[in-house]
């Protein structure tokens, strides 16, 4: 009874008012105290549209924005800035201004008896780190797409002049690439924005430059925002540019020496380098002078590469009394000058127990590439010596088959020799010997095909070979013809696998009846081309020996070159 009564008490109209009264009198207090512990600045004023247009509420922080800030002051500069004026009257929530240096962000909160709250907070730091990503993101999306296209050629020209392409597109108004050249000369390519690649050499005193000397010479030159501005000389300026206002000198690394110097120029009316824009610029010099001088390191190899290769190459046949001889060669992979099928012709030795014959040899080593072609090179010049102190076939691929035993590459090779001595009467004497190689085909004046009848045990697979000689005469008009294995295995035809064979072989020398050596080579070039579709899997070689017809000659420009039957 007594608890009910208590709650009733507690419950009455005068204990409610008293309560409201006292929540009144410390709520304004609190509230006050409050909103001036927020860290945002807060100003509240009434609503667009609604009566009156004074500042009812605002914190400490807000003073601190807009000095001398009272409430009952209007809305209205000078206490508060225009932007935020134009907002609150145009219904905007949100929006961004600028207080002296500072960037702030207010945004309206509706509040009740008609009212808006706008909370301002500076967002200068927050913005500039979002710029300083932003600006990363786009600079690392530029060094991206900057290595991409340095890195697309293997030309040191074309290097540098991406190198200034890029660096006018995204770091300056003009660029220079500069390097050395003989002496005291020195390579320009500079571009100007709006213009066109200049490539200049020449001699002048790089000194004139502040910092050029130094980055030729790979060191690092004083940044530019430590340097008073000095006036560039003229060779330096592409055309249209004017005199700088801004410069700074990069330094383009190598791998073991320096590749040059990049010089980026800005107009006069143009914002000067800043530190993070030198930094950057030396970061991209260091990709451009990475693609520059593996550039120049490639062309280096390639060339040493192409002189190898050369001395590699079969030789052009050539001309010998009483012979007619044409060879062809294609190695199977397009990029390559040698491979692994060779020929060789070696003319008479003076004072040797053959004095008039010339060796011909045709081979095949196993595997292509780069490994098969020094194998080449070694047989050849391999046989090019030993021939000097052994005329006999037999012992001479014995002496061979020894010396590639010796190597300690498991490596072999197939090879056939031919002897051929001129007896008179147009007529040539052959001896062919075959070591693993397919047996040479004959020709004959009348149309006739034969295959010489020679077989042996390959060179370098096994210490004790064997090996049968075939000796035969060439009349007037017939050819002798040594060829690889590329041609008779060359796949292709309608559904791409069907193999050239021997057969087709003989049929199309039966077709070239009568026809000199050089035209008899090139036709079956181009035959076994047609029947590969352009792409040989093999390589493909070919050596042709004719005695030549009577009454017939070659024509040739100058005295060399391949020539025109015309007996």
């Amino acid at each position: 009874m007594s608890n009910s009564r208590s709650a009733m008490d507690s419950a009455s109209p005068e204990r409610v008012a008293h309560r409201d009264a006292q929540a009144r009198a410390l709520g304004v207090p609190v509230l006050r105290a409050l909103v001036d512990a927020t860290a945002a600045a807060l100003v509240v004023a009434p609503a667009a549209g609604a009566t009156g247009n004074t500042v009812r509420l605002h914190n400490k922080a807000a003073e601190a924005l807009f000095p001398g800030l009272q409430d009952q002051d209007a809305f209205a500069p000078p206490a508060v800035p225009q932007w935020l004026c134009d907002a609150h009257n145009s219904g905007v929530t949100v929006v961004d201004g600028r207080i002296g240096e500072r960037l702030v962000r207010a945004v309206a909160q509706p509040l009740p008896r008609s009212c808006t709250g706008w909370l301002l907070t500076d967002v200068t730091d927050e913005q500039a780190a979002l710029r300083r990503l932003a600006d990363e993101r786009a600079r690392t999306s530029f060094l991206v797409r900057a290595s991409a296209q340095l890195l697309s050629s293997f030309s040191r020209r074309r290097c540098l002049r991406v190198t200034a392409q890029l660096a006018v597109e995204e770091l300056a108004d003009a660029a220079v690439v500069v390097t050395a050249a003989r002496g005291r000369r020195i390579s320009l390519t500079r571009l100007a924005r709006g213009g066109a690649i200049e490539e200049l050499a020449l001699s002048v005193d790089v000194s004139e430059v502040p910092g050029l000397a130094e980055a030729l010479a790979g060191l690092l030159p004083v940044p530019a925002h430590g340097v008073a501005p000095a006036p560039a000389p003229d060779w330096l300026l592409p055309p249209g540019l004017g005199e700088p206002g801004s410069l700074i000198v990069a330094p383009l690394p190598g791998n073991d020496a320096p590749t040059g110097a990049l010089v980026l120029l800005r107009g006069p009316d143009a914002t000067a380098f800043t530190e993070d824009e030198e930094l950057f610029a030396r970061i991209f010099a260091a990709r451009a002078g990475a693609a520059v001088s593996a550039a120049v390191l490639y062309a280096e190899q390639a060339e040493t590469a192409v002189v190898l290769q050369r001395t590699l190459l079969p030789p052009a046949a050539p001309r010998l009394d009483g012979l007619e001889l044409a060879g062809c060669y294609r190695p199977s992979r397009a990029g390559d000058l040698v491979g692994g099928d060779f020929y060789d012709v070696h003319p008479p030795l003076p004072g040797s127990d053959a004095p008039h014959e010339t060796l011909l040899m045709l081979g095949d080593v196993c595997g292509k590439g780069a490994g098969a072609a020094v194998l080449t090179g070694k047989i050849r010049n391999t046989l090019s010596a030993l021939r000097r102190i052994e005329p006999g076939h037999g012992h001479l691929l014995e002496l061979l088959n020894a010396t590639l035993l010796d190597e300690q590459e498991a490596r072999f090779a197939t090879l056939v020799l031919a002897g051929a001595t001129p007896v008179g009467n147009g007529r040539v004497a052959v001896r062919l010997t075959s070591a693993g190689h397919p047996a040479p085909f004959l020709l004959r004046s009348g149309g006739t095909v034969e295959q010489a009848h020679t077989r042996g045990t390959l060179i370098g697979a096994v210490p004790d070979i064997t090996s049968t000689t075939f000796h035969t005469t060439l009349a007037p008009g017939d050819v002798c013809l040594l060829y690889s294995d590329g041609i008779t295995e060359a796949r292709g035809g309608p559904d791409g696998r069907e193999m050239f064979g021997e057969g087709r072989l003989r049929e199309l020398l039966t077709e070239c009846t009568g026809m000199p050596v050089e035209a008899l080579v090139r036709r079956l070039e181009a035959a076994v081309t047609r029947w590969c579709a352009g792409r040989p899997c093999d390589d493909i070689a070919a050596l042709a020996l004719g005695a030549p017809r009577r009454g017939s000659h070659l024509t040739m420009v100058n005295g060399a070159g391949p020539g025109r039957y015309t007996g």
